[in-house]
């Protein structure tokens, strides 16, 4: 009787690591106008005009907000532009970002 060789598939794993998510957060101050944080939320973030003022009111209610999920070079280059603006036009509006 002939042994039967059976056929051994190799799988090969493979491991893709996605790029972290950053939260790019806004904090509320006493000094930056609401108009301000919505400009800038237009113009940095492209949000919509109604988005942007409910995330304006999040802010002012809650202390700070969430304002959206980016890759790291977008967190950081969106964060800076905005900061720049807000320094530009003399105000201390306070982003960070954190992974997600």
């Amino acid at each position: 009787m002939a042994k039967q060789q059976g056929s051994l598939k190799e799988r090969e794993k493979i491991f893709t690591n996605f790029p972290k998510h950053y939260k790019v957060i806004f904090h509320n101050d006493d000094f930056t106008t609401m108009d301000f944080v919505v400009k800038v939320l237009v113009e940095v973030f492209y949000k919509p005009q109604s988005e942007a003022a409910a995330l304006m009111l999040a802010v002012h209610e809650q202390g700070k907000a969430v304002v959206g999920i980016y890759s790291y070079d977008m967190a950081v280059s969106m964060t800076r532009k905005a900061t720049a603006m807000a320094r530009e036009a003399g105000f201390p509006l306070r982003i960070t970002y954190e992974p997600e």
